[in-house]
């Protein structure tokens, strides 16, 4: 009588598809030699639960410790923890009071550490050497700013399992899961080089940049607006008739009061007026909606999978825009907001400028400040706006005001410019 070709003999055809990690035993259980012991995860005709098994017991095996029972009880699995995380923070982000792009950096963090620690493994097992292997990892990837906010983050997603008792004690990082120096934060961004665009860049900009990007940019250089600024703004936020701008940095929850140029109320306009139709009823009161009727900056459900992914047609859109125009650089549409900083510093008031960007004031001043008068904050604004005026103005060309609003620029914000001594404004340096 023939023998049977039964592949658990062989091991090889019996496994449910290539890669499969387990081996089939003639003892008809799934196996596999780790530290030079086999260790058995279940019988052959049902791989699933081997897998699963495998799976929760190898962070355990690979550092030569015993896995814990499988019923544990009310123990707290990383799964478990990332899980209790992002509702909480989606709930936030539903809010307002977390961005689209701070929510999706969560989000990409619970992923590395359910790969990186396994999403069966307890928290409250976790070790200081499992922490010194994530960050080597992570390191292999990321400059230190990113592995900076990586780190962060992970702390963050960790420490919330004691603050919401999960866990009965902190998790221990040990001294390997520490965030780089302040020496090494400063290298790079020295290396980096200025993440700022020249008065004639930004004139370039706006004279190739369509009606939206070209009222965005305007909030960027007038507002000190980032990308979830510009995304979030609605319409009840603008005064359009007399000049302002009232809007709490989504961030920060700030209170923004905030004056427009001229050319900054006029580009609005446009952009209101050209603005596509909402694809959702839920966008209809904001000011920007990209050309399928969405918002310009948003988290949503990936088509046809569990995770949630950020998009941010406003990064793509400028991206495009600098290199047809071949301004180069570690420069973004972020950096705008770092033009407004840097100019309106020299104005000499950084109370009212930390204001308009929107800064938390931790001073005892700020404890007792009430208010920023109007001329104040117009003054700031108003800097930045000469500031723009000049370069190209220089040269007998267009200006990059002239080039967004398509009028004639005359000397605005007469009292700002009163109040702001122009002969004590230091212009910076152009390259």
């Amino acid at each position: 009588m023939a023998k049977s070709s039964n592949s658990t003999k062989t091991g090889k055809s019996a496994k449910p598809y290539e890669g499969f990690p387990l081996t089939p035993h003639p003892s008809r259980r799934w196996c596999k030699k780790i530290r030079g012991r086999l260790h058995y995860f279940g019988k052959v005709d049902n791989p699933e639960a081997a897998l699963e098994r495998f799976n929760r017991e190898w962070p355990y095996l690979k550092d030569g410790r015993t896995p814990p029972p499988i019923d544990t009880g009310d123990g707290c699995t990383v799964r478990l923890l990332c899980n209790a995380f992002l509702t909480s923070k989606k709930a936030k982000l539903d809010s307002g009071e977390l961005s689209p792009r701070s929510f999706q950096d969560y989000y990409r963090t619970c992923e590395i550490l359910i790969d990186r620690l396994g999403r069966d493994r307890r928290v409250d097992d976790l070790r200081p050497d499992d922490f010194e292997g994530l960050r080597k990892a992570l390191a292999k990837t990321r400059g230190v700013v990113a592995l900076k906010n990586e780190v962060n983050r992970a702390r963050v997603v960790l420490k919330f399992a004691f603050d919401q008792r999960l866990i009965e004690k902190p998790v221990h990082f040990g001294q390997s899961f520490d965030r780089p120096s302040a020496k090494s934060l400063r290298k790079a961004r020295q290396e980096a080089g200025p993440r700022l665009f020249s008065a004639d860049e930004v004139t370039r900009i706006l004279d190739a940049a369509d009606v939206q990007l070209k009222a965005m940019t305007l909030l960027g250089l007038n507002a000190g607006f980032g990308n979830s600024d510009c995304a979030g703004l609605p319409q009840s936020a603008l005064d359009l008739a007399g000049g302002w701008i009232n809007f709490p940095r989504p961030k920060t929850g700030i209170p923004r009061h905030v004056p427009l140029w001229p050319e900054t109320v006029e580009a609005l306009r446009r952009a209101i007026a050209e603005r596509p139709e909402p694809k959702d009823l839920a966008d209809d009161g904001l000011v920007f909606l990209n050309r399928v009727g969405a918002r310009w900056v948003r988290v949503q459900q990936k088509r046809g999978a569990e995770h949630m992914v950020s998009l941010n047609a406003l990064s793509l859109a400028f991206a495009k825009l600098l290199k047809r125009l071949g301004i180069n650089g570690h420069r973004n549409f972020y950096a705008l907001r770092h033009v407004f900083e840097t100019i309106a510093g020299d104005s000499k008031d950084q109370v009212a400028v930390n204001s308009i960007m929107g800064h938390v004031d931790t001073s005892m001043a700020g404890v007792y400040r009430e208010r920023i008068s109007d001329e104040r904050l117009r003054a700031v604004t108003e800097h930045v706006r000469l500031w723009l005026l000049d370069g190209p103005a220089r040269e007998g060309r267009q200006t990059g005001l002239e080039a967004a609003s398509g009028v004639e620029v005359s000397p605005a914000h007469a009292e700002a410019l009163k109040y702001a001594d122009r002969s004590q404004r230091v212009r910076p340096t152009r390259n």
